[in-house]
């Protein structure tokens, strides 16, 4: 249940009218990296968590429903820099209206030139914003990824946020309203926020790499395939041991010659490393065994109910 309270989270206040900024603001808004797509990709993620993991069920309904609040900020900004557009725009006798608004005939012709490269932005719904980003691009349900193992959410949510506040590093550079940027410094740091939140909840899930049940193969996990001419750059993701698993990198020099003397690298004997692949499958059946059980001891197979409730007595 949703219940809507008026006050913004933060106060997200204006100078003064700014229509060009406010298109920008729109990538915030419904861009690939915006706060509806955020809001509803941790919503969506919290669904297969409600069971097995109803901690971090509340933790990803928790974040998403403030991404939903930063959409509002986002949003109100928008249209407070917007000011008078949408009232001038219902003139439709048109005397002076966005001569006067727009600083002349020059300005103008700048918004009208922005019309045309975004028709949302004033031709589709004028003065509001829209579910695009700043070029008019609607928003797209594939923004979102939600894979349903949540070491798999948990870090692609940790890129997203990184995405996120970058987006917000950038809108800074763009605008000289003090307000606005005073807005846009809590909304990138509730990015980090957020990032250290998934971060830590990542942790609290271990093991959790790799991502899911079933093991690599120790045949191939750790070795780098030098696949261009010349020299070539060197650093610990090629050299000394791989940061999980601690594996020494071998490099294949001659990656054609190596899969030709291989039987196409199906005849390799592991090197460098102490896994085998007999371990390696026994953790498979173990850690397949484990996720089963956790996700089926926890799911009902009848008379199921998605809430508790409890009367005031009950309480």
């Amino acid at each position: 249940m949703f219940y809507h309270v008026k006050d913004l989270q933060f106060n997200a206040r204006v100078s003064k009218p700014d229509p060009r900024f406010a298109r920008v603001m729109l990538e915030a808004f419904g861009g690939a990296n915006g706060e509806l797509k955020s809001a509803l990709q941790y919503f969506v993620q919290a669904f297969s968590c409600h069971n097995p993991y109803p901690d971090k069920y509340d933790m990803l309904m928790d974040i998403a429903t403030e991404e939903f609040g930063h959409l509002e900020i986002v949003g109100a900004t928008i249209q407070m820099l917007l000011g008078p557009v949408n009232g001038k725009m219902k003139d439709a006798v048109e005397t002076m209206p966005l001569n006067c608004m727009m600083r002349g005939k020059e300005g103008k012709e700048e918004l009208i030139h922005q019309a045309f490269t975004n028709p949302q932005f004033l031709v589709g719904a004028p003065g509001s914003p829209a579910l695009t980003d700043c070029n008019g691009n609607p928003w797209n349900a594939t923004y979102v990824s939600a894979n349903a193992d949540l070491s798999v959410d948990l870090r692609s949510n940790m890129a997203g946020e990184a995405r996120a506040k970058i987006g917000y590093e950038n809108l800074m550079q763009l605008t000289d309203d003090p307000m606005v940027r005073e807005t846009l410094m809590f909304l990138m740091t509730r990015e980090v926020t957020h990032y250290q939140q998934f971060e830590a909840a990542l942790e609290t899930i271990q093991p959790n790499f790799p991502p899911g049940a079933l093991q690599t193969s120790p045949k191939y996990s750790n070795l780098h395939f030098k696949l261009s001419k010349g020299d070539e750059a060197v650093g610990p993701w090629n050299e000394g041991k791989s940061t999980q698993f601690g594996e020494e990198w071998l490099w294949i020099d001659d990656p054609i010659d190596e899969v030709r003397k291989t039987n196409g690298l199906v005849d390799r004997k592991p090197e460098g490393t102490s896994r085998t692949e007999k371990e390696m499958r026994k953790k498979d059946e173990q850690l397949s065994a484990e996720h089963r059980d956790e996700v089926l001891s926890a799911t009902p197979d009848k008379d199921m109910q998605w809430c508790k409730y409890c009367n005031e007595e009950e309480k």
